[in-house]
């Protein structure tokens, strides 16, 4: 299983958000930059980034996203505001490893399609659920589509992952996230990667023996201090290493 230490960005400075809440972001004072920086040296092989701003569609971030991209030194999986063909070519141009859109396969599901098979295992499908059913433009706006329906209608399609993001008990019931996490893994054929669940390195193990979850988003719990990342991916490496068998 693979750890993507998370950064959120609104206005330039890494955030953290309650339940989605623009207007009520926690600061970090922390500089983007450097903190990607530590975390391949901690020894991740990607990082997560979103930008908050383009969700609202400001491109207030644009120039440090690029910034971070070309001096990471691991791979980027970006999320925000992907809500056209250019805007997704656009960024894999500037080098991002991954795009994550959500918004748009509601939308324009053939087109997200097409993408998926012109950037195999470049494009992310993210499934952000609340009250049974998935969320767009931002967790602002209630689709008619289960999870289950959203993930069937795209059966096939060579996403490198489906981000899963289950709103309702966001940071609040590891256990009700995990029931829900683990139902779409045995339910989707593509990866999951879930989102919001580690608050603690003991929740990098739970998650590393459910089948078909392929990583973890950890955000706030790093820059809260309740998870050392490298103690993370020691944990999430460890889990799946073969154990000698008694003879």
């Amino acid at each position: 299983m693979r750890i993507y230490p998370t950064m959120e960005l609104q206005n330039g400075r890494c955030v953290t958000l309650d339940k989605g809440r623009l207007n009520d972001a926690m600061i970090w004072h922390v500089d983007p930059v450097e903190t990607a920086r530590s975390w391949a040296a901690a020894g991740a092989e990607w990082m997560h980034l979103t930008d908050f701003d383009a969700i609202e569609g400001r491109d207030t971030n644009a120039a440090l996203v690029e910034e971070i991209i070309r001096s990471a030194e691991i791979p980027v999986q970006l999320a925000g505001g992907m809500r056209t063909r250019e805007q997704v070519t656009h960024w894999i141009d500037k080098g991002a490893g991954r795009i994550v859109i959500g918004t748009l396969a509601a939308w324009d599901p053939n087109l997200v399609k097409e993408l998926a098979k012109l950037y195999p295992d470049q494009i992310v499908l993210a499934v952000d659920v609340w009250q049974g059913l998935v969320m767009t433009e931002g967790w602002r706006t209630q689709s008619a589509f289960t999870p289950e329906a959203f993930i069937d209608a795209f059966a096939g399609i060579p996403f490198a992952a489906i981000l899963i993001t289950d709103i309702d008990s966001d940071m609040e019931d590891v256990e009700a996230q995990l029931g829900l996490i683990s139902g779409l893994a045995q339910h989707s054929r593509t990866p999951i990667v879930a989102s919001g669940v580690v608050r603690k390195a003991d929740d990098v193990s739970r998650l590393a023996y459910i089948p078909n979850i392929a990583g973890a988003l950890v955000g706030r719990a790093l820059f809260r201090k309740t998870v050392d990342l490298k103690e993370a991916l020691d944990m999430a490496q460890a889990a799946h290493e073969p154990v000698a068998q008694f003879q």
